[in-house]
């Protein structure tokens, strides 16, 4: 049976960073694996970021959107049978922020994947700097991916302090109590409060033994209705420092909507092929 770790987050909380990291660790472990880019957009930027990690023990695929939900369904599951077979120990799933978890269960649970998959841990990250006044929609993605964590990993805590550790908790704890799940999370039990390039050999056993949850909550909003759209840009001639200053107004401007992500990729220098990483 192949392993299969989901990890989860919501916009921008670090789910690649967080992969980055991991997989160095299993690698070490003697591991051999796969990451799944699991996105609904029609261009996968998080495959790029990760694309400098492939060897002969870790391979990286991906499921592009750019369809409607069933198509983008059965892409996910042909994608896995496929994987099936091709000797990995585990897989790590990495969804897009936007991310129905009851998509996971319910593919991995049915014939054959069932047979060839053991759902080993599910992962959410957390930002330690989480923005405060989020929408209910945003708030019910945060619960909805929080609910069945075996484990949550706050990211940037090295900028926080423990009031900022203890509200985002309770930001979580609110969240899951407003769709009537009965779970609550506290740091030590069931967090990960750690600087990441700090990791001890313990920290790392506690997450790969996180498991998860069988846990119930009251859906709200199909991915459809939650009001987050994805827009993509691809191959547009626009020189870095006119990019730099269009992200510093797009954030100023109300006009363009409530933006949270902007990240991709452009040539520095034609010549010599060189790319800038935009991570905003």
């Amino acid at each position: 049976m192949v392993k299969v770790d989901l990890i989860t987050g919501f916009l921008g909380a670090g789910k690649t960073t967080f992969i980055r990291k991991y997989v160095s660790y299993l690698l070490q472990q003697g591991e051999k694996i796969c990451i799944l880019e699991n996105d609904h957009g029609a261009i996968n930027v998080d495959m790029m970021l990760l694309s400098d990690l492939r060897s002969d023990r870790l391979g990286i695929e991906m499921v592009a959107g750019g369809c409607d939900y069933d198509c983008h369904r059965r892409r996910f599951r042909t994608k896995l049978i496929t994987m099936a077979m091709l000797g990995y120990d585990r897989v790590l799933i990495e969804p897009s922020g936007i991310f129905d978890v009851d998509e996971f269960f319910d593919i991995l649970h049915e014939d054959p994947l069932d047979r060839r998959y053991e759902i080993a841990n599910v992962l959410t990250i957390v930002s330690a700097d989480l923005e405060e006044n989020l929408s209910e929609e945003a708030d019910y993605l945060l619960a909805s991916q929080a609910a069945q964590a075996g484990r949550l990993i706050y990211s940037r805590v090295q900028e926080a302090d423990a009031r900022a550790i203890e509200a985002v908790t309770a930001h979580v704890n609110r969240a899951l109590a407003a769709i009537k799940c009965p779970r609550t999370f506290s740091p030590g039990e069931n967090i990960t409060v750690r600087d990441w390039d700090r990791m001890t050999e313990e920290d790392w056993q506690e997450i790969m033994t996180a498991g998860y949850a069988e846990t119930g909550f009251e859906k709200r909003f199909s991915m459809d209705e939650t009001g987050f759209q994805a827009l993509f840009f691809m191959r547009i001639s626009i020189p870095k420092d006119q990019v730099l200053a269009n992200i510093r107004r797009i954030w100023q401007d109300p006009d363009v909507g409530r933006i949270f992500r902007i990240k991709g990729f452009l040539i520095d220098d034609p010549d010599r092929e060189t790319w800038i990483e935009v991570n905003a």
